[in-house]
């Protein structure tokens, strides 16, 4: 008898109310409104305000996903969790009443989402649980020099989560093969040097900032996601045609485009809301799925790709038939 598979059942999004646009940014900082639309695709992004946290917005978007329900296992993916120790999920699921179900943190930065996708998968096909919360989540603001021209217009807050069920890999809904990886020979390329085991916290302001070689990302985030994409597919059966949806990180436009591309893919078939939400890591790709079903972008029976790439460097890439989950709340 095959395994169960990971059948999407539920998706749930939030953001926080704060809007900040471009122009402020433009005005504080030695930049236009112009230079960070044609070069990130980003004219705002949400903020987490005071006393707003990961947790926070974990909670409202798992609650949406759950629709009522309940869990046996929560994997929160976030690289920005309330407190170094103990992990951020325990509190989301006991926020959600899920009395003592399974849950932990994932942290493969943008990538994350994925990851927790194959873990929660991984549960369901091992017998160990019925049904997985699963939520992309960070507070990325809280990482970023709030004088650094390069990463303030691009990072942004908010949550996503999706629920997961026990079902047959024929169904719509089903998550495919997944293709996950990582090379840590370029950890330096996107990091906070300061705050862990290796580095403590100094006085000195730049070593608990996110630091970024934006050349060196685009030009690997664009390879691996285009290599990983074309993995998965093969696993799945699929032709780069069969593509309904390419629901990739939202790291940057450019960066979506231009794997599109390489793909072969048409300009339509990518699915983007980072025009309104930024780069918010975890949380980018399920932000996206609840944007696109929202709208009508994404449609029962679309087939749909999923790929991310983030620190590390981690990347991966799964698929889905699209299901009917109803209409949006």
């Amino acid at each position: 008898m095959p395994a169960p598979a990971a059948v999407l059942t539920g998706i749930g999004s939030w953001l926080p109310t704060k809007v900040l646009g471009n122009h402020e940014i433009a005005a504080r900082l030695d930049t236009t409104d112009e230079w960070i639309r044609t070069r990130t695709g980003i004219r705002e992004r949400r903020v987490a305000g005071p006393g707003e946290s990961t947790v926070d917005l974990a909670v409202e978007a798992g609650r949406e996903a759950l629709g009522g329900g309940g869990a046996d296992v929560v994997v929160l993916a976030t690289s920005t969790p309330d407190q170094p120790c103990p992990a951020s999920a325990p509190q989301v699921a006991a926020r959600l009443g899920l009395g003592t179900a399974a849950a932990f943190d994932v942290n493969a930065v943008c990538s994350g989402f994925v990851y927790a996708l194959a873990t929660g998968a991984g549960f369901i096909a091992g017998g160990m649980a019925e049904r997985v919360l699963v939520i992309g989540a960070d507070t990325f603001t809280t990482l970023i020099d709030p004088d650094d021209r390069t990463t303030v217009p691009i990072f942004g807050d908010g949550a996503g989560a999706v629920l997961l069920r026990a079902g047959s890999a024929d169904e719509p809904g089903a998550f495919g093969p997944f293709d996950l990886h990582s090379e840590g020979d370029h950890a330096d390329l996107l990091w906070v040097e300061a705050g862990g085991a290796r580095k403590r916290l100094s006085d000195t302001p730049a070593d608990r900032f996110l630091a970024m070689q934006g050349t060196a990302v685009f030009r690997h985030a664009c390879a691996r996601m285009a290599e990983s994409s074309r993995t998965v597919l093969d696993r799945a059966g699929w032709m780069v045609g069969d593509v309904d949806r390419f629901v990739g990180h939202q790291a940057n436009i450019r960066i979506l485009q231009a794997t599109a591309k390489q793909l072969g893919m048409p300009a339509d078939a990518v699915v983007a809301n980072i025009d309104r939400v930024g780069n918010t890591s975890a949380a980018s790709i399920p932000l996206a799925l609840a944007d696109a079903r929202a709208d009508g972008t994404l449609a029962p029976g679309h087939r749909v790709l999923l790929s991310a790439f983030g620190a590390g460097l981690t990347w991966g890439s799964t698929v889905l038939r699209w299901p009917d989950l109803g209409q949006p709340s």
